[in-house]
């Protein structure tokens, strides 16, 4: 299809090759074989009067003007979708969708399986993925290839429509049969101890503890670091160390590892975890039934956690009478 003498066809090819940078990684993109892309590419520059992408010692850099294509291709074809996929009427258990969400493995393990659950109940055709956050989670999402991004809430952007979810705190780990640590942990014996923490993306980018911890001016001796916050309360199993987690992992951990759980010795912040999509989507059927799931699940969530708040205060004035 043409418009205004440019074929729309190549908008796709176009896309791919200021993404990629590279006529084979971009064919492969689009399914398409490498003659076929390097043609797509000539006609591209002859439309534009540009060569777009120039060979530069062994890699492919842009041109100015192919820079400047790079966002307004991208919203394009983010449109495109966005337009083919607003069916007010749709019936969301025939619906076919593969949804891309960015989110560490906290929310994964303590949100994502009721979730997933219910959406093979009734949606069976939409199928999930779970990407790790990387160091620009907010641009995966602005470039189309995230639907959603399921982060704590200060790490949201402000340009997009968002749902708060359920608050989280941290409570401190420790192996059981760590003897340095009593049933209560004070400051000092906090800093002095060896600590196992998270952090995310090729910068290393710190969790909301570690964050909290800075702003506090806590300085931790971090013996150990991992990419996933399931791995810490593994990494304190028959050691001395400990770590900051937060209270719904640790509770869930507890009854699989010999971990005990503390209560942290100061203050930290409670925080909120936040769903976010992007705004041309926020007319799309699929992506509104699926972020009232998770809104839904995860206020589940936070009412099974008053309820067993409830249940420990109870207890704990049974004990005391």
């Amino acid at each position: 299809m043409r418009f205004n003498r440019f074929d729309l066809n190549l908008l796709v090819v176009l896309d791919a090759l200021l993404t990629e940078r590279n006529i084979t990684r971009a064919g492969e993109k689009v399914f398409l074989s490498q003659s076929a892309t390097s043609g797509a590419l000539a006609r591209l520059r002859e439309y534009f009067d540009d060569p777009l992408l120039v060979q530069v010692g062994r890699k492919m850099v842009l041109t100015p003007l192919g820079e400047s294509l790079i966002i307004p291709v991208r919203e394009l074809l983010m449109k495109i979708q966005a337009t083919l996929e607003s069916r007010p009427d749709m019936d969301i258990s025939r619906a076919q969708r593969a949804l891309t969400m960015v989110m560490s493995d906290y929310p994964v393990t303590v949100l994502m399986p009721e979730v997933l659950r219910l959406a093979s109940e009734q949606a069976p055709g939409i199928v999930f993925e779970t990407t790790a956050p990387t160091n620009a989670p907010i641009e995966e999402m602005e470039q189309g290839n995230a639907d959603f991004l399921l982060l704590p809430s200060n790490f949201l952007s402000p340009d997009h429509p968002s749902v708060d979810l359920f608050d989280e705190d941290f409570v401190v780990i420790c192996w059981s049969g760590n003897k340095t640590v009593q049933d209560n942990i004070n400051l000092d014996e906090y800093c002095a101890l060896g600590h196992v923490l998270a952090q995310f993306g090729s910068k290393r980018r710190p969790s909301v503890d570690s964050w909290m911890m800075q702003r506090g001016g806590i300085e931790r001796r971090v013996e150990v670091t991992v990419n996933t916050f399931s791995a810490i309360p593994q990494c304190v199993v028959g050691t001395q160390r400990i770590a900051t987690i937060h209270r719904r992992l640790a509770q869930q951990w507890a009854q699989y590892l010999p971990i005990r759980i503390l209560e942290a010795p100061m203050e930290i912040p409670s925080f909120k975890w936040g769903l976010q999509w992007h705004e041309m989507h926020n007319v799309d059927p699929v992506t509104l039934w699926v972020r009232d799931l998770i809104v839904s699940c995860s206020d589940r969530i936070a009412a099974q956690s008053t309820q067993t708040a409830g249940q420990t205060t109870t207890a704990a004035l049974a004990t005391a009478d």
